[in-house]
């Protein structure tokens, strides 16, 4: 057991001394985040994705919701602080719900959630939401904790490594548990709330009314509830819930509207 403590405390130790080496910060929030990842590493990281993404998922060849993507997309895109970005907005045929946005500026869009954002202000802000993502670096961020969590492991079975074989599965588990109850899934929720705020700005800077996002986020609680996708536990989410997003975004909408000019 003493063997065990001194492998944990060893993974632990190890944890912030590699944060160290490659701290930034998020502009917009003044957030601390870990990138070990260089800017051109993280750009092909999101080319490579996407273009596989490309090959296995059809592409919508709907001309009104291409163009009305590309039209959101690049008013987004140009009020983002991610220099030298490179942008590309694809709409995707699935009947899922959702969106992303991977490192570099590559944004897909599924046509299931286009029912769902209604209009081209709905739209904006889901755009917003996923531009914010790459524009914070959220993708590399994830990226490089894995990078680490996964040395912590290391270190720590080097360190079990002479225990019992009991001990070693017990500590890997409870390492593996620790990671991501205790880590990675809050900081996953965490970045999808910090998207929500930059994107909330993004869409008011972009001439979007940001009550709009409300509005949105309160039509995809509905056909989340609907579709029981509300049933998994808060602990276990990677998303915050539907409910306390709203509630953050209507608090956060004093902030955003003061930086709104209409189009």
């Amino acid at each position: 057991m003493k063997t065990m403590r001194i492998g944990l405390c060893v993974a632990a130790t190890a944890l912030p001394l590699l944060g160290l080496t490659g701290c930034t910060t998020v502009s917009e929030t003044g957030r601390k985040q870990l990138i070990l990842l260089s800017p051109q590493e993280e750009t092909q990281l999101g080319l490579t994705s996407f273009t596989q993404t490309k090959k296995e998922v059809p592409i919508s060849k709907d001309p009104a919701a291409n163009a009305l993507l590309q039209k959101v997309g690049q008013r987004i895109a140009a009020v983002a602080t991610l220099p030298n970005a490179q942008w590309e907005f694809v709409v995707f045929e699935s009947k899922e719900a959702n969106a992303f946005c991977l490192p570099g500026g590559k944004v897909g869009v599924y046509t299931g959630i286009l029912p769902i954002t209604k209009n081209e202000a709905g739209l904006a802000a889901v755009i917003g939401h996923e531009v914010a993502h790459a524009a914070a670096h959220h993708g590399a961020e994830r990226v490089s904790e894995a990078l680490v969590l996964q040395t912590g492991g290391g270190i720590l079975n080097a360190g079990l490594s002479k225990t019992d074989p009991k001990w070693q599965s017990a500590a890997a588990t409870a390492y593996g548990l620790g990671a991501t109850l205790g880590r990675e899934l809050p900081h996953s929720r965490k970045q999808e709330s910090e998207a929500d705020l930059i994107g909330l700005k993004y869409m008011a800077r972009a001439g979007y009314d940001p009550e709009e996002a409300v509005r949105f986020w309160e039509r995809f609680a509905e056909v989340n509830r609907q579709s029981g996708g509300s049933a998994t536990p808060w602990f276990l989410r990677t998303h915050p819930l539907d409910e306390k997003r709203i509630q953050q975004l209507k608090a956060w909408l004093p902030e955003a509207k003061a930086e709104y000019r209409p189009r």
